[in-house]
């Protein structure tokens, strides 16, 4: 039995936050941004949007464009670092607002950027006949976490929540995966509530391009070699939006052809485990996506995680 993406969802908070903007709130301008990052703008919650309600929508868009049972449905699991509340989980209020039954499996997952990649592997494990439906929910609300005096992290990163329904199927190829993890609290990492440092982004720019340039290659000949398939034969490759730059480099390594590599992050920013839900959501919502097609998404992040996930675009879509 396969395992196959058969809707996505999203929704975005309705605050738009431009480089000018940001330009008044810290020593920067959209110049320094555009060139180093390829961000023009992201989108901050306004008062009143919350965490669980951008995943809420986002995994009712899903829902219902999936147009499944959802008493089916094995698993809600739900990638965050900054849900609102540490407990109960953001997916387990999902439960509530969504109608699963009490018997859906619900739990947060945190690994950071890789997070949404993690849990479709995670939910894998849960699906069965019976039950064959996943719903992953990756949300995030950094501008609650961004330090708006230090430029050189606040204006990468921007709210937002994807959702993916995921469907077992006995004539979908099986997922292919390849994950892993670098004990590292330097590079990327947000402080805890135990500390007496703010819970604010702190990263190291230049210790985490390195990482990705290294580990997204890494990521897709793993892929390749578990799958057997070859690098032509895959019609999508959804990165982790974080820098158009580590991009762009990655597709020049490689030989990706560029109308194959599909980007957003100019409009969102960095939204941490939010980035390639969004970003599928937008690539099937454009139509250039098709139903059978092989899409290849690589994540990475604080942790430091890594994960790559090939898999096909289901028959609904």
């Amino acid at each position: 039995m396969g395992i196959e993406i058969l809707a996505a969802g999203s929704c975005v908070p309705s605050r738009v936050v431009t480089n000018d903007e940001m330009s008044r709130m810290v020593d920067t301008s959209d110049e320094w941004i555009v060139t180093r990052t390829g961000i023009r703008e992201r989108r901050f919650c306004a008062p009143g949007e919350t965490h669980l309600g951008l995943a809420r929508t986002a995994a009712e868009r899903a829902l219902e464009r999936a147009g499944i049972d959802r008493s089916r449905v094995a698993v809600c699991i739900a990638a965050t670092v900054c849900a609102d509340f540490l407990t109960p989980s953001c997916a387990c209020l999902l439960q509530r607002e969504l109608g699963l039954p009490e018997e859906t499996a619900c739990f947060d997952l945190n690994a950071a950027c890789a997070g949404s990649l993690y849990a479709m592997r995670t939910a894998r494990g849960f699906l069965t006949p019976e039950k064959p439906y996943a719903l992953v929910i990756g949300c995030e609300t950094l501008s609650r976490l961004s330090d708006f005096t230090d430029r050189s992290t606040c204006v990468l990163f921007g709210d937002g929540a994807g959702a993916l329904v995921l469907a077992l199927n006995g004539e979908a190829p099986e997922m292919t995966d390849v994950l892993g993890s670098r004990g590292n609290s330097e590079a990327l990492f947000i402080p805890g509530a135990a500390g007496a440092e703010k819970s604010f982004v702190r990263m190291n720019g230049q210790a985490v391009f390195r990482f990705a340039v290294d580990i997204i290659p890494r990521c897709i000949g793993g892929l390749l070699q578990k799958s057997g398939a070859r690098l032509e034969e895959v019609d999508w490759f959804v990165l982790h939006q974080a820098n158009e730059r580590i991009i762009d480099n990655v597709a020049k390594r490689l030989g990706l052809p560029p109308e194959k590599v599909f980007k957003n992050l100019a409009r969102y920013g960095n939204t941490s485990a939010a980035s390639i839900p969004i970003a599928l959501d937008e690539l099937l919502a454009s139509g250039r996506a098709r139903s059978g097609q092989r899409v290849i998404l690589v994540g990475f992040g604080g942790g430091l995680t890594w994960a790559g996930i090939m898999v096909t675009i289901g028959g609904s879509i």
